[in-house]
């Protein structure tokens, strides 16, 4: 009997070699990668696969820099197959983070195996063992073959492995039960080559000796033994197990007990247990404790998956992990009953002995005492209250006893730590255990671990709409998406949420909204009976230790989006390791989530919404306001601190002469050392960090911190090109410094400023601002700074053809900084005088200039700069006419601005190198090289590098005899370098755009 199946749509096979057809045709699923993709999918049907999941099928540990677009062109191309045989385009649909395979249960032979296998059971169980094998039949008949036949794929081969080993197993389950129906002699054959094909297998041999005992056979059937046994000593080394042993023994001796069973058999409730010592115990009943599964379950499939993988692993890994344990912890009000009730009822069928369940209450002030769970489970289990001992170890003995080798599940729900659990957990591994906490209780051994997030906003949505009713979410969808996100997508937030528009049929979804948008009232409106987010949080809080909550408080002093470990030491003003060990103790209940991949120190922690307004509560109400700001300057400092050393870290010197007087707070030297060890990498991750602490300083009067941050968090910006970042910075600090009258302040950000519009290529801006600088820093006496805004400007006249004015800031600015000694700056300004010089046609002078500001560069240690300089004389042996050592320096300024993740730097060095690996002949090179640079300018948005690589690229195409091909890119040069207010490039560039031009024109005698 098979099961019927709807025309026209796709039927998916993996009991086999991977196959789908429609309409009884096979579809060509195409290369080997699209095909493994397909088959992640199908293992997963009508459930979300995520990409990253995918990545590590197809390309292992190491995937390359494509693997992402490749696994999208897969499943477009999967896609576009399904529509060719006429069965949508939604076949395949994205889901958050991943794709789904969607296709009726019925057509996915995976799905109907398992169905059927389930549904026999539940006949075994109800000892209707006819249809119980009839359905065990259906489900055995949905395989062609092993699991994924043919498709060779290290990361799918387990999962195929273990369908293979579900199909085993139901052969011999179902065996057991014809056995037992007396239809030996029909299971002879079919035996046979079982044992053949699973030499190991110790029950298929011990069902074959059976078989073969009852027809009469019992020679054969010893036979039968003498092979298994010869099998598993050869091959493993071992003896053939007790249970086998005894068959042997029994067949030769003609135990009745191996005689087939009476026809009719009563139920059973159970194997009878013996009783050790003390009264008899009775036969365990078979509890059914668990709650009523949530009718509204959503999302969650993945962890559910994981859950069950965990639970119900093959024998081979029961016996590894003895009894399977596996904890789901995440924040208060994340789910992690709902999830853990709804995988129980999931797995009823196979715990076929009953289910415990009881809830822990492990974030009150008063948990529950396992002495008493054990009380209650006893009872349940049968043990009359005569019976039961008096102390701890003594009952969880006879639990471990009465439930030794029952396949029973426990459900351990809102436990406190690992001493609550220990004693609940059964002896052998025929049981199972499921937690649920807000820590992760690392200390219980073996144990696996499922970390319950968040919802996505599309299960967020879904479950608002199952509570609150699908007609109010569908006239308002972009209410209920924002209600969603300001519900911060926590599951027990939005039944809450959910639940008011239920009781409030009058209210439209925006209204809510509207209530929900003020944070310091949301608490207050998420809040409905006897759901409540408060109270949900307050019992995770009300159990920390005073230094936690402390700690906690402070956190929401902070505008960050995320926090370290040095936070915390700022805030509590403690050393860095015992402050990270209190952030840990935040994160282990969950009152904080960890974002990011970064370890170690480099961790990173962040507030959900819900749960910063309640931090901002009880910063409100318990922490003394006299506390408040000297902590916030703390954190606020420690930040400056750090940045000072990432700075010093790219640029190998400090700017004291653009420095505040701000006070930064000491982070222990070897903790900030590790934190900047890659200065730009580091400034990348505070980079938001680093625009909040500027408006906050700013708006709790911290000017000099505000303006201070602001300029050292150019060290990113510039090297990263985040102009927008510079641009928002600068303008809240710049504001802020003229409101207190810090004229200092003033100085630095308008000649930083100034940096940025000369960085954006916008020079009259920049001039202008340069200017500001001047006089201000003149009017405060400060020459390095004088001298640093000179040598922007300077730059700014050789790019506009003044090399007159340029020459004399240049001088100006290096007289300054040789007598204040600053190595580094001497060098950077030598570098831009070499610059003029090249313009101005000396490029032997740029030669002397520039060996001079190398050595410079390198004694005082700064590689970023020695990048530059290494550019520069890269420049001057083109103009030298000595292509093959600008070849070299060019390597060596690539490499330096590599060192330094500098990726406007690497634009130019890669363009610089590209135009000498032309003139020196090497052609292929070249192309690849101006090409790549053209790629990185556009990436970092800086057009002069662009323009630069432009006329590198015409300059090829004129080599090459392709005039057209030069002109074209010789015209888009010349309109960047009009734009940005270059002469001498324009100048160059139309000189090359004239002989591209010239030499397109016909012959003279054409």
């Amino acid at each position: 009997m098979s099961v019927p199946l709807p025309a026209g749509d796709p039927v998916v096979g993996v009991l086999g070699p991977l196959e789908v057809t429609v309409d009884g045709n096979p579809v060509d699923l195409g290369g080997p990668r699209q095909q493994v993709v397909l088959a992640a999918l199908a293992l997963e049907a009508n459930r979300p696969v995520p990409v990253s999941r995918l990545l590590d099928i197809v390309y292992g540990a190491a995937p390359p820099s494509t693997s992402r677009v490749q696994v999208q062109i897969c499943v477009s191309a999967l896609r576009r197959l399904f529509a060719e045989h006429g069965c949508g385009d939604d076949v395949i649909a994205t889901r958050s983070q991943g794709y789904a395979l969607q296709v009726p249960d019925t057509q996915v032979d995976l799905r109907r195996f398992g169905d059927l296998a389930a549904q026999g059971r539940r006949f075994r169980d109800e000892r209707r063992l006819d249809r119980a094998v009839e359905c065990y039949r259906r489900a055995l008949a949905q395989w062609r073959g092993p699991a994924l036949d043919g498709l060779v794929n290290p990361l799918l081969r387990p999962a195929a492995d273990r369908l293979d080993e579900q199909r085993i197993s139901l052969i011999e389950d179902c065996v057991e039960l014809e056995l037992e129906l007396g239809r030996h002699h029909d299971l002879i054959a079919e035996l046979t080559a079982l044992v053949e094909e699973h030499p190991m297998r110790e029950r298929l041999h011990g069902q074959l000796m059976l078989a073969l005992y009852r027809s009469q056979r019992q020679a054969e059937a010893l036979v039968v033994y003498r092979r298994a046994r010869r099998a598993l000593v050869d091959e493993l080394g071992i003896e053939p197990g007790t249970e086998l042993q005894r068959l042997e023994q029994d067949i030769l001796t003609g135990n009745a007990r191996l005689d087939p069973p009476e026809p009719a058999e009563p139920p059973r409730t159970g194997p009878a247990q013996p009783a050790a010592t003390g009264p008899l115990l009775p036969v365990p009943a078979a509890p059914r404790l668990l709650p009523t599964d949530i009718a509204d379950f959503t999302g969650r499939a993945e962890q559910a998956e994981a859950i069950e993988r965990h639970l119900t692993g093959t024998r081979e890994d029961r016996t590894r992990l003895a009894v399977p344990v596996l904890v789901a912890s995440g924040m208060a009000g994340v789910g992690k009953t709902t999830l853990a009730v709804h995988v129980a009822h999931r797995l009823s069928d196979r715990y076929v002995d009953g289910q415990l369940f009881i809830d822990l209450r492990g974030q009150t002030t008063r948990p529950v005492d396992p002495n008493r769970v054990l009380e209650r489970f006893l009872r349940v289990l049968g043990v009359p209250g005569t019976a039961l001992p008096e102390t701890l170890e003594e009952r969880a003995e006879m639990y471990r006893h009465l439930v030794s080798g029952r396949r029973i599940l426990v459900v351990l729900d809102n436990a406190n730590d690992e001493g609550q659990v220990l004693p609940l957990l059964p002896g052998t591994p025929s049981a199972a255990v499921l937690v649920t906490s807000r820590s992760r209780l690392a200390g219980l051994p073996g144990t696996g671990h499922v970390e319950v997030g968040l919802l996505d906003p599309h299960h967020s949505v879904e479950l608002l709409t199952s509570v609150a009713g699908p007609e109010r979410m569908r006239t308002e969808p972009a209410a209920a998406a924002e209600l969603a996100e300001l519900c911060g997508h926590l599951p027990l937030a939005l039944r809450v949420a959910g639940a008011r528009l239920a009781t409030r049929p009058q209210w439209a979804v925006s209204q809510l909204v509207e209530r929900l948008g003020n944070e310091t009232r949301r608490l207050n409106e998420l809040n409905h009976g006897v759901l409540g987010i408060r109270a949900s949080i307050s019992l995770t809080y009300d159990s920390l230790p005073e230094q936690a909550r402390r700690l906690f408080r402070r956190l929401a002093l902070l505008d960050f989006p995320h926090f370290s470990g040095w936070v915390a030491a700022a805030l509590l003003d403690q050393p860095g390791t015992a402050a990270q060990d209190v952030l840990d103790d935040i994160a282990d209940a969950h009152l904080l989530e960890t974002t990011g991949s970064a370890r170690g120190v480099h961790s990173q922690y962040r507030f959900h919404d819900l749960i910063r307004a309640f931090a901002r509560e009880r910063l409100a109400a318990e922490e003394p306001v006299v506390d408040q700001g000297p902590a916030l300057a703390r954190a606020l400092g420690a930040l400056l601190c750090l940045a000072d050393a990432a700075h010093r870290a790219c640029y190998g010197v400090e700017h004291r002469d653009l420095r505040s007087d701000a006070p930064r707070w000491p982070v222990p030297e070897r903790l900030a050392e590790e934190l900047v060890s890659e200065p730009i990498a580091w400034l990348e991750r505070e980079r938001l960090s680093m625009l909040a602490a500027v408006r906050q300083a700013a708006g709790a009067g911290f000017t000099e911190l505000s303006w201070d941050l602001a300029q050292q968090a150019v060290t990113l910006y510039e090297a990263r090109g985040y102009f927008d970042d510079w641009r928002e910075t600068h303008t809240i600090a710049l504001d802020a410094a003229r409101r207190a009258g810090d004229r200092h302040g003033q100085a630095v950000l308008s000649y930083s400023f100034g940096s940025l519009f000369d960085a954006q290529r916008r020079f009259s801006e920049s001039r202008r601002f340069l200017d500001v600088a001047l006089d201000l820093f003149g009017s405060t006496g400060n020459d390095a700074g004088r001298a640093h805004a000179l040598q922007h400007m300077a730059i700014i006249d050789r790019l506009g053809g003044h090399l007159e004015d340029a020459m004399a800031r240049c001088r100006q600015a290096l007289a300054i900084f040789q007598r204040a000694g600053d190595l580094v700056y001497s060098a950077y300004v030598l570098h831009n005088l070499a610059a003029i010089e090249l313009q101005a046609g000396n490029p032997n002078e740029a030669h002397r200039v520039l060996t001079e500001a190398l050595d410079l560069s390198r004694r005082g240690g700064s590689r970023r700069i020695e990048a530059q300089v290494l550019y520069r004389l890269g420049e001057t042996h083109l103009h030298l006419d000595e292509p093959l050592s600008a070849v070299d320096a060019y390597t060596a300024a690539l490499a330096a601005v590599e060192d330094t993740a500098d990726p406007i730097g690497r634009a130019f060095a890669l363009c610089g190198l590209g135009t000498a690996l032309l003139r020196a002949g090497k052609v292929d090179r070249s192309e690849t090289t101006l090409r790549e640079a053209l790629r990185a300018a556009a990436t970092v948005g800086d057009r002069l590098c662009e323009a630069r690589a432009l006329l590198g690229l015409g300059e090829f195409d004129l080599a090459r005899d392709e005039p057209r091909a030069a002109t074209a890119y010789l015209r888009r040069a010349l309109e960047l370098f009009r734009d940005i207010g270059t002469p001498p490039f324009v100048s160059r560039t139309l000189d090359l755009l004239a002989r591209a031009e010239r030499a397109n024109l016909p012959p003279a005698d054409a």
